[in-house]
C-alpha cells in the first residue's frame, strides 16, 4: 500500500480546501463543498472564505444567510457551524444522538432524572408560536417543570441537542452585531430535516439501515474526504463527531482507493480527488480562528506540529506558510499583525507581509494596508 507522507498529505489538503489555488467557486458552493465552516466567531467565516476564494465579496455571504439558503446551527462536534440548507436538512438527524451525547457528557449531573422527551416537548411547544428566542427565554419559559435543574443546562439541552435550531440573523452577518436568537430549524427553513434509515432511535447512532449501507453516513463520508482526504476513520470521526461510521465506511470501501499514512494508518480516499506533487508551491494564507483545515483532523500533523496544536482549540488565528501553520496573527488598532513561531526567511517574511496587506483591506473594506510582522 502507498505511503503517503506528511508533506504530501499537506499538499492535498491545501488543494480540497481552496488554499492552494484560490477558486473560481461561488459562495454558496464553498460552503458547501467545505462540508461548512466553524462559526461559533460570527465574523470568522468571512475570513476563511476570503482566503479560499477569489473576489469573495462579503455581502455575498450575509446575503446567503438572510435569504435561508445557508444557516448558523450545532452540527459537527456540537459547534457552530455554517452550512448549507440542504446540508442541514441531510445531515442533522444523522447528528441527533451525537449531540444529545454531548451536551450529557457537559451535564449528565445536572440532568440527571429529566425526562428528555418530556423536555424536548416542551421546548417545541414553546417554540411552536414562530417567535425566535434567546436560549434564557426559552429556559424561563419550561424551567417551572424541572425545579432545581440548571437553566444553561436545560437551555444547551434544547438548543444543541433536542430541537433542531438555527440562529437568525442579524447573527453572522458581516460588521454586524447582534445576539443569539433560535428558531427551530423547521419553521426557518419550511421543512423538517431528512429522516435518517441509519438511526430508528436516538440511542443508536451507529446502527445501520436495514441493507447495512448507512446511506447518509456514506454521503458524509464522500463529502469528507472530498474535502480533506485522503484521511483516516479516526480523521473522520474528529471532524464529524459521530462514531467513525464503520457501516458507512465498510458499504463504501469498494468505490475508495487506500494508503497509508507515516504512522501506518489506513487513509481512505475517491480515486479522482485531487493529490498534487508534493513540491507544488504553497502560498501564505491567514486561516481565521478555528478552522476546520486544522480542526478536522484527528492527526493534524499535516498542517500543525504536535508543539503549536493548543493554538488550533484556543482560537488562536493562525498564518500558513509553506503550507504549514507558522505564525498567529490578530489586529491591533486597525494594524494586521503576524507573530512567527519560527525564523522567517526574508522571503517568507516578504510574503507573510504581503498577504498581510492583504488581509487588512478586506477588513478594513480597503481603507488600510496596514501589517506588522513581529521578530521571532
Amino acid at each position: 500500500m502507498t505511503v503517503l507522507d506528511t508533506r504530501t498529505l499537506n499538499r492535498a489538503t491545501l488543494a480540497r480546501q481552496l488554499l492552494l489555488d484560490r477558486a473560481d467557486m461561488p459562495v454558496l458552493d464553498a460552503v458547501g463543498h467545505l462540508c461548512g465552516l466553524q462559526a461559533q466567531e460570527p465574523q470568522e467565516p468571512f475570513v476563511g472564505l476570503w482566503s479560499r476564494l477569489r473576489a469573495f465579496e462579503p455581502g455575498t455571504l450575509s446575503d446567503l444567510l438572510v435569504e435561508r439558503r445557508v444557516v448558523r446551527t450545532h452540527l459537527m462536534r456540537r459547534t457552530v457551524h455554517l452550512v448549507t440548507a440542504d446540508d442541514v436538512l441531510a445531515w442533522r438527524t444523522r447528528h441527533d444522538a451525537m449531540l444529545r451525547q454531548r451536551v450529557l457528557g457537559v451535564y449528565r449531573r445536572e440532568l440527571d432524572g429529566v425526562d428528555l422527551d418530556a423536555l424536548a416537548a416542551a421546548g417545541r411547544e414553546t417554540m411552536a408560536d414562530g417567535e425566535p428566542r434567546t436560549m434564557a427565554e426559552l429556559t424561563r419559559a419550561v424551567a417551572d417543570r424541572w425545579p432545581g435543574v440548571p437553566p444553561r443546562a436545560l437551555g444547551e439541552m434544547l438548543i444543541a441537542g433536542l430541537v433542531p435550531m438555527v440562529q437568525l440573523p442579524p447573527r453572522g452577518l458581516w460588521r454586524t452585531k447582534g445576539g443569539v436568537r433560535n428558531l427551530p430549524l423547521a419553521a426557518w427553513l419550511g421543512r423538517q430535516p431528512d429522516p435518517d434509515p441509519s438511526s430508528p432511535n436516538v440511542s443508536s447512532p451507529n446502527a445501520s439501515a436495514p441493507d447495512g449501507s448507512d446511506p447518509v453516513g456514506q454521503a458524509l463520508l464522500r463529502r469528507y474526504l472530498a474535502a480533506f482526504g485522503p484521511a483516516a476513520s479516526a480523521d473522520l470521526r474528529a471532524w464529524s463527531g459521530l462514531a467513525g461510521l464503520p457501516a458507512a465506511v465498510a458499504a463504501a470501501r469498494p468505490e475508495l482507493v487506500s494508503f497509508r499514512d507515516e504512522r501506518g494508518r489506513e487513509l481512505l480516499d475517491l480515486p479522482d480527488a485531487p493529490r498534487p506533487d508534493p513540491d507544488t508551491p504553497a502560498p501564505v494564507r491567514f486561516l481565521p480562528a478555528f478552522d476546520n483545515a486544522i480542526l478536522g483532523y484527528q492527526d493534524r500533523g499535516r498542517i500543525i506540529d504536535d508543539a503549536h496544536r493548543g493554538l488550533s482549540v484556543a482560537g488562536e488565528r493562525v498564518v500558513l506558510v509553506d503550507g504549514r501553520v507558522a505564525a498567529t496573527w490578530t489586529v491591533e488598532e486597525g494594524t494586521v499583525v503576524a507573530t512567527p513561531l519560527r525564523r522567517f526567511s526574508r522571503t517568507e517574511r516578504a510574503d507573510v507581509a504581503e498577504e498581510g496587506r492583504a488581509v487588512a483591506a478586506f477588513l478594513s473594506d480597503r481603507t488600510s494596508e496596514r501589517v506588522r510582522v513581529n521578530s521571532f
